[in-house]
């Protein structure tokens, strides 16, 4: 056996399954590595799951096959909310999916995959790859031992499926909705019930009466997942989650054994897939939204008064995090004045050429 990959053949108990599976095959006799990579998705979720798949047919391509994953779907070896933790133990020497689903280790987190009234996915990777992003992204994973790899985004997102349609913010009160990351904080603020689950359970709960509304992604995805078979009120954009980045994320265990040619392959794989995924929902959310009006689905904008609190909630919720967690106060700084920038940006290019097209 290769003694470099010695720590990936510890195994790890599935929760809530009782059987415990190795994550991680030793490299072959032959010099090649193999190694098993969980997502936080469903493996052939359009987007989200092909992204990862994608991602591992490029290492495996261009690699010559010195590189392979065998993609494992959510749950199927590792939680959805468990692949960071796998990671970072060594239990896995690669995962993949969206940081925030393990801002319970730190919030910061939570501004690499998206925050409300945030980055678009472009300007998302921009401030990634020019604005500081990566570097402030690559000191707080380190505290882990963990190296992030940007590798998409699910672009402007849904506001979400409600069963009853919004008249007010008063009929935010008691509702009992999903959806992730601080969005939910925002949700909670307004009086709502923000209810964090699996991809997986979202058709089951709205359908069973479990959550009154569901935050997922958009219409393609939406779509995908048949929410619009339980209701036709869909509230857009997602001023909650303008855009959700998702990531490759290594142990640096792992990461720091690649030789640097397999390491820039992954790289260069990572962004690949980003590439075709951005692609992917920007074609394919427009063709899904077209289907859905023509099945009498309703897309609505957000009363006024909803999009005043969320915004309001929102500033509370940021102060609130940025008072007690240096990191998020280092990423906002960071993060806030990139936004800055954008934002006047489109206000005199994007905003002006999209609303000329109409």
């Amino acid at each position: 056996m290769n003694e470099r990959t010695t720590m990936y053949r510890r195994t790890f108990l599935t929760s809530g399954a009782g059987l415990t599976a190795a994550l991680a095959a030793p490299a072959l006799a032959s010099g090649k590595i193999h190694w098993n990579l969980p997502t936080a998705f469903p493996k052939n979720a359009p987007g989200v799951g092909t992204n990862v798949t994608t991602f591992a047919e490029r290492v495996a391509a261009m690699s010559g096959g010195r590189l392979t994953f065998t993609v494992y779907g959510a749950g199927e070896l590792v939680p959805p909310f468990a692949v960071e933790d796998a990671v970072q133990q060594g239990n896995a020497p690669v995962g993949h999916g969206p940081t925030y689903y393990a801002a319970g280790k730190n919030p910061a987190l939570h501004w690499f995959t998206g925050v409300p009234f945030g980055m678009t996915s472009q300007e998302h990777y921009a401030w990634l790859r020019w604005g500081g992003g990566q570097a402030v992204w690559d000191e707080i994973y380190a505290q882990r031992n963990l190296k992030p790899i940007y590798s998409g985004n699910s672009n402007t997102q849904s506001g979400g499926w409600f069963k009853t349609p919004l008249t007010s913010v008063a009929d935010l009160k008691g509702l009992n909705i999903r959806v992730a990351g601080l969005g939910g904080e925002i949700y909670r603020k307004l009086g709502a019930n923000a209810v964090l689950m699996p991809p997986p359970e979202i058709f089951q709960a709205l359908q069973s009466g479990a959550i009154d509304a569901a935050e997922w992604v958009g219409p393609y995805l939406d779509q995908a997942f048949g929410l619009q078979k339980i209701t036709q009120n869909c509230y857009v954009p997602a001023f909650n989650e303008p855009g959700a980045g998702v990531a490759v994320i290594f142990n640096t265990g792992a990461w720091a054994e690649l030789s640097p040619d397999l390491q820039a392959i992954c790289e260069s794989a990572a962004l690949t897939a980003a590439l075709e995924m951005q692609a992917q929902f920007d074609y394919f959310n427009t063709r899904s939204m077209a289907e859905l009006k023509a099945q009498g689905v309703q897309f609505r904008p957000f009363p006024e008064d909803i999009v005043a609190g969320m915004r309001t909630a929102w500033a509370e919720v940021r102060d609130e995090l940025t008072t007690a967690n240096p990191d998020v106060a280092k990423v906002r700084e960071s993060y806030d004045a990139y936004l800055a920038d954008a934002t006047a940006y489109a206000a005199d290019m994007s905003l002006p050429l999209l609303t000329g097209r109409r």
